[in-house]
C-alpha cells in the first residue's frame, strides 16, 4: 500500500532547510537579525510547512507578502516578528492590529491615511533607493518628519531593496542604491530617530558583501537552497546551498501508441515509432508550464523521459518506450533520481523564465509534505 496517496505531491527537506539556514548565519554578525522571506506561499515552497520548520531555529522573525498571510502564520502557532511586505489597505489596517503584524508605509496616502485610522500597527518605511517601484524616495524623507514624530512608538524600522544584486563583479547600481539609502539613515539619525532596525540586503546582497547586512537581513531565496542568479552561483561554488524541493507526480495509465498516431491536443505531435507511453496527471493548472510541450523532461525509473505533445490543463504524456515502470510509479519534475537531477534553473531555461517564476507557480493546493 502507498504510504502517500497523492498524485503529484512536493516533498521539502528538513535537513536541508536547517543546512541553508547555519549556512548564512555563518556569514552574518550574530548581532544582525535575520527575517525569513515566506512570501507568496513561501516562494511555492508552502507557506506553513516552510514556516513551521524555520520558526524553531534562531531566525528573529518572517516577511509576508500581505495581511492574509501573515494572519495564515499566526493561526499556526507563529509568533515572531512578521513583517508585510506589500502594501496594506487602510480597511486592513484593524486585522493588522489584531494579529500583532506589522506592516510596510512606503508612500504619502498610506501615511496620510495610517495618520488618520485609530487602527496604528507597527510598521516600518519603504525606502526607494533607485529601484522605482515601492517607496519614498531620500529626497522627500524632510518633509514627512514631523508626521513620523506623532507616530514614533510605531515607528520600528526603515528599509530598501536593491534590483540587481546578483553578481559580485558588477556592483555599481547597488552601490548607488546604497548611498542613497544611507542618506535616508543620515536623516533619521539628525533628527533623533536612533531605534529604528534599518536593513537593506535580501539574499544576492547578504552574499556579496557584509556592509549591506546593517540591523537585520532578508533572506528568502537563499533559505529554499536556490542563489538569485547563475552568475552568483558560479561565482560562489564554494558555498553549497542545498535545494529544498522537489516535486513529484505518479503513473496513473501506460499505454501503446502506434507509428503515425498523433498525440494530445491539436495535432502537434505525431509519433515517429511505436512508443510505449506513461500518462501523468499534471498539468498546466499544477504549475507544470504549457511552454514544456514536446520537450519537457521528467525523471521514471532514474531516466530522462521527454513530454509527447501538448502539456493539457491536468495531464501529461511521456515517452517511456524500454523503461520498466508500472501504474503508480513516481515521476520526478524536480529533483533527483538516482544519478540523474532535474533541477530548478534545468526547466526555468528550457521555457526561457526564472527559477523565481517557475517555483511560486507550483499550485498552492498541492500539497507540501516535509521529509
Amino acid at each position: 500500500m502507498l504510504v502517500n496517496q497523492q498524485k503529484t505531491w512536493s516533498e521539502i527537506n528538513k535537513k536541508a532547510i536547517i543546512y541553508n539556514v547555519k549556512t548564512f548565519q555563518s556569514l552574518i554578525n550574530k548581532k544582525t537579525k535575520i527575517f525569513a522571506v515566506v512570501k507568496s506561499n513561501a516562494y511555492g515552497h508552502g507557506l506553513v510547512a516552510f514556516s513551521k520548520v524555520i520558526d524553531k531555529t534562531n531566525v528573529y522573525g518572517f516577511c509576508v507578502d500581505d495581511i492574509k498571510e501573515g494572519e495564515t502564520l499566526r493561526n499556526s502557532g507563529i509568533n515572531k516578528p512578521v513583517l508585510v511586505l506589500g502594501p496594506t489597505l487602510p480597511s486592513l489596517l484593524k486585522r493588522a492590529c489584531a494579529s500583532n503584524l506589522i506592516i510596510t508605509i512606503s508612500n504619502k496616502d498610506a501615511l496620510d491615511a495610517y495618520l488618520k485610522s485609530v487602527n496604528k500597527p507597527q510598521f516600518h518605511l519603504k525606502i526607494d533607493s533607485g529601484m522605482h517601484r515601492q517607496g519614498f524616495y531620500s529626497e522627500n524623507i524632510s518633509k514627512i518628519i514631523n508626521s513620523l514624530k506623532k507616530i514614533e512608538n510605531n515607528f520600528k524600522g526603515v528599509y530598501t531593496h536593491f534590483c540587481s544584486a546578483k553578481d559580485i563583479n558588477h556592483p555599481t547600481y547597488t552601490e548607488f542604491q546604497f548611498k542613497e539609502f544611507k542618506k535616508v539613515l543620515a536623516i533619521f539619525k539628525k533628527t533623533g530617530f536612533k531605534k529604528i532596525i534599518k536593513h537593506a540586503a535580501s539574499t544576492g546582497a547578504v552574499l556579496i558583501n557584509k556592509k549591506y547586512h546593517l540591523d537585520a537581513v532578508r533572506i528568502g531565496i537563499g533559505f529554499y537552497g536556490l542563489y538569485p542568479s547563475k552568475e552568483l552561483d558560479i561565482q560562489l561554488s564554494k558555498l553549497k546551498l542545498k535545494p529544498i524541493l522537489s516535486w513529484h507526480v505518479r503513473i496513473s495509465e501506460l499505454k501503446n501508441i502506434k507509428k503515425g498516431n498523433y498525440i494530445g491536443y491539436d495535432l502537434i505531435e505525431r509519433a515517429s515509432k511505436n512508443i510505449r507511453a506513461a500518462v501523468l496527471p499534471i498539468g498546466y493548472w499544477h504549475g507544470f508550464s504549457r511552454s514544456l510541450s514536446s520537450k519537457g523532461i521528467v525523471l521514471v525509473n532514474s531516466k530522462r523521459v521527454k513530454v509527447l505533445g501538448m502539456v493539457s490543463m491536468d495531464l501529461i504524456i511521456v515517452d517511456v518506450t524500454g523503461i520498466k515502470c508500472k501504474v503508480s510509479d513516481k515521476a520526478t519534475i524536480i529533483g533527483k533520481q538516482g544519478s540523474e537531477i532535474i533541477s530548478v534553473f534545468d526547466v526555468a531555461a528550457q521555457i526561457h523564465t526564472s527559477h523565481y517564476e517557475l517555483i511560486t507557480r507550483i499550485n498552492p493546493l498541492i500539497e507540501r509534505i516535509v521529509v
